[in-house]
């Protein structure tokens, strides 16, 4: 029997045309202790996910009405609910296009279920335990860049900072191990889980957000910058 994430059953939104599919993803998340609602379109998913607050959304690209990517946007309008995209499309350009727009991970169909829940209570664990493991009142300072723990609040230059949680995580890894390299597999392991499965470019989009909101040049980065093929280091010099 799987270990559950805490003593409450979450919440999974399915938005899925796909009868099968969605009934299939429905049935081995329920076998696993969830609450399931599925939507069969864009229209109805962007309703479902604002009226059912749902712990965690899967989403696929390919939806009648409201295109996947759209209900991304404007869920993220308003939550930073865990979203995984389930997608029929293979191409780089659309699964980037689904985490620029905020999506915390992607599935190419076909999958596996096994895969599939075990991204779904790491995604989940990960929201559960975010700024969990804080010291109270700490400040991490780095240049023009202050992270509050405790408030979980990110300030440039002494202007708060919209940073979403795994933005946030991703930012305090990187501030504790300052002027140190941070490898790829341990920000990963650090921010997504040890059981994370999927591909390592939504580490680089998450960087890729970090530098767009905290750098005063994002294509020339002053303090998160890139240790080639290795992975990033937060300067303070």
């Amino acid at each position: 029997m799987a270990t559950p994430i805490d003593q409450r059953s979450h919440r999974v939104l399915i938005v899925e045309d796909e009868p099968g599919l969605a009934e299939s993803v429905r049935y081995a998340l329920k076998a696993e202790g969830f609450d399931v609602d599925v939507a069969p379109s864009g229209v109805d998913g962007l309703d479902m996910a604002r009226r059912l607050t749902p712990d965690l959304v899967l989403l696929d690209l390919m939806l009648p009405g409201l295109s996947g990517l759209d209900v991304c946007r404007q869920i993220r309008t308003s939550s930073d609910v865990p979203i995984i995209v389930l997608t029929a499309k293979d191409s780089e350009a659309d699964k980037v296009a689904g985490l620029e727009l905020g999506a915390d991970d992607y599935m190419t169909k076909p999958f596996s279920m096994r895969e599939l829940v075990a991204r779904v209570r790491a995604h989940l664990r990960r929201a559960s335990k975010s700024g969990v493991l804080a010291e109270s009142n700490e400040v991490l300072r780095g240049g023009p860049i202050e992270l509050d723990i405790d408030a979980h609040v990110a300030r440039l230059s002494g202007e708060e900072v919209e940073l979403r949680p795994k933005e946030f995580e991703l930012l305090e890894s990187l501030m504790r191990r300052k002027n140190r390299l941070a490898a790829r597999h341990t920000l990963i392991d650090e921010v997504w889980g040890p059981s994370y499965f999927g591909d390592t470019k939504t580490l680089d989009v998450h960087i890729k957000r970090l530098r767009e909101k905290l750098e005063t040049n994002s294509s020339s980065p002053e303090h998160i910058v890139t240790v080639r093929g290795l992975g990033y280091k937060f300067v303070d010099e």
